[in-house]
């Protein structure tokens, strides 16, 4: 059981644990996520969307893995959005990672081809790298801006 000030992962979310109250012999957790303090959620305790903060150990090793994780292919845009939606309603690191990948060649390759940013493909970006990046900043103990460039250093040795 979770305390008041832990953290925690509820969805995709990170949450600071507010308190714990009792409703109708009913336990439920008041948590607030990091990224928006404004936004109070209460759960019962026992809700399976709750999970731990990984280690530093694991955000590390998921680093490692992000060259060899495959950009989504899509052969028609008109569906990556859709694609987008399905990988964010599962989202493991590798559907986190895959997102930003793709997004992120996406633009490039318009940038490159002297055309403007897909507004879509910048925020399931953003997104995606908010989910990613602000749960690993608290396993690596770093601020979210700090987590950004280190992640990109380590991939870029491993290329």
């Amino acid at each position: 059981m979770y305390k008041e000030n832990d953290l925690l992962v509820y969805k995709k979310d990170v949450c600071k644990v507010k308190y714990v109250k009792e409703i109708n012999n009913i336990k439920y957790y008041v948590l607030t996520p990091i990224n928006d303090s404004s936004l109070t959620i209460t759960i019962p305790i026992d809700n399976n969307m709750i999970r731990n903060i990984i280690s530093k150990e694991e955000a590390l090793n998921i680093i490692k893995t992000i060259p060899s994780i495959t950009p989504i292919e899509v052969s028609d845009d008109k569906y990556i959005e859709h694609t987008y939606k399905e990988l964010l309603n599962n989202p493991t690191y590798e559907n986190l990672i895959k997102i930003i990948k793709t997004s992120y060649l996406r633009n490039d390759y318009r940038n490159k081809n002297h055309k403007k940013d897909s507004e879509k493909d910048k925020y399931y970006f953003d997104l995606a790298e908010k989910y990613l990046y602000t749960e690993l900043s608290i396993s690596l103990n770093k601020d979210y801006e700090s987590t950004k460039e280190y992640i990109i250093n380590e991939v870029e040795k491993l290329i």
